[in-house]
């Protein structure tokens, strides 16, 4: 009866530790900063060659001429409507 009862506090005590270090990880996983740092990470890793660090051109040169095209489209239809 002992040993039964110190193999179950024994177990309590390990299923709160994984517990306690689950929930430890999903508040890390789940701070705004860590968000903020993984999406950051995601955007320089689409520019950038993260195992020569070299830049993308062809990824820069798509967001660019995105970026040019919507421009050049809103000053179209601004000269247009007038």
């Amino acid at each position: 009866m002992s040993d039964e009862l110190a193999d179950l506090e024994r177990e309590i005590a390990e299923t709160r530790e994984r517990l306690a270090t689950t929930i430890d990880q999903l508040l890390y996983r789940s701070s705004p900063k860590t968000i903020v740092s993984r999406e950051v990470a995601q955007v320089k890793a689409h520019y950038v060659d993260v195992v020569t660090g070299e830049p993308r051109t062809d990824n820069i040169l798509k967001t660019v001429g995105g970026v040019v095209g919507a421009v050049v489209l809103v000053v179209v239809l601004r000269r247009v409507t007038r």
